[in-house]
């Protein structure tokens, strides 16, 4: 994996990165209700992981607003996964005020069970670092961004490729 840094220093990313053609690992994260939701529940569907840091900075907002209208509602068999270690709270408020309702908001922030296995678990903030992480209806990712200064945006265009070609 390159080096990420984070308003240009560097930091360290705990777990093991992913790659294109690996199966996609399960994990556990907290839905808006607290209750535990893993990834295997998405099976047959296309899963699009957009992972942020936050919801309270514009980057991460821009992020979820973004993935929200251009993939949210692209095919029936497409599901957007919204994954930071904001409270699950939190998230619900910020999807309920910008009126998102293309994506489910997923919170790592009680084991971090996602961040660990995926590589995204920036060891010096417990937040997770940004990126984008497509995994096709058979459960092998098709596409992995892990971008290089976390308070950058990933690359939308290449995203919605991915999954267009995935459709």
């Amino acid at each position: 994996m390159k080096q990420t840094t984070f308003l240009g220093n560097p930091v360290t990313l705990l777990g093991e990165a992913v790659s294109v053609g690996n199966t996609a690992k399960d994990f556990t994260a907290l839905a808006k209700d607290l209750s535990p939701v893993n990834l295997y529940s998405f099976a047959d569907k296309i899963k699009v992981l957009t992972i942020f840091p936050s919801l309270d900075t514009s980057v991460c907002a821009t992020q979820v607003r973004k993935f929200n209208e251009e993939l949210g509602s692209i095919h029936e068999n497409v599901v957007v996964l919204a994954i930071s270690n904001d409270l699950p709270f939190a998230q619900n408020r910020f999807c309920s005020t910008e009126g998102l309702n293309h994506v489910v908001t997923l919170s790592d922030y009680k084991d971090t069970d996602f961040g660990l296995k995926y590589g995204f678990l920036i060891k010096e903030l417990r937040l997770l670092t940004r990126g984008v992480v497509i995994i096709d209806s058979n459960n092998i990712i098709q596409y992995v961004e892990y971008v290089p200064e976390v308070t950058n945006e990933v690359d939308f265009e290449g995203a919605i490729q991915a999954v267009k070609k995935l459709i």
